[in-house]
């Protein structure tokens, strides 16, 4: 779930930490909190704190309850199917 933030005087970059996992393309089983978590340290740079704010507890909401779960956390679930879950808990 580790998000990062380089942020220069010009510039900023945002990506999750968790480098890359070519062996797992196309399978659509990755964890997305990371890049989620990373979208929100985006928001909040853009200054649109009220939505960076919703979409943390959209994540926080959906990791407690436990029910849209990818391999690494014991469930089924897809990228896909824990980024819609995500997604509908912001809407």
């Amino acid at each position: 779930f580790a998000s990062s933030a380089n942020i220069g005087n010009d510039y900023a970059l945002f990506e999750p930490t968790h480098g890359s996992a070519p062996k797992y393309a196309g399978q659509y089983k990755v964890n997305p909190m990371a890049m989620l978590l990373t979208v929100k340290l985006m928001l909040d740079y853009l200054g649109e704190k009220g939505l960076a704010q919703r979409l943390e507890n959209s994540i926080a909401q959906v990791i407690k309850e436990g029910r849209v779960r990818t391999y690494d956390l014991g469930g089924t679930a897809s990228t896909l199917d824990v980024a819609r879950e995500v997604a509908r808990k912001l809407s």
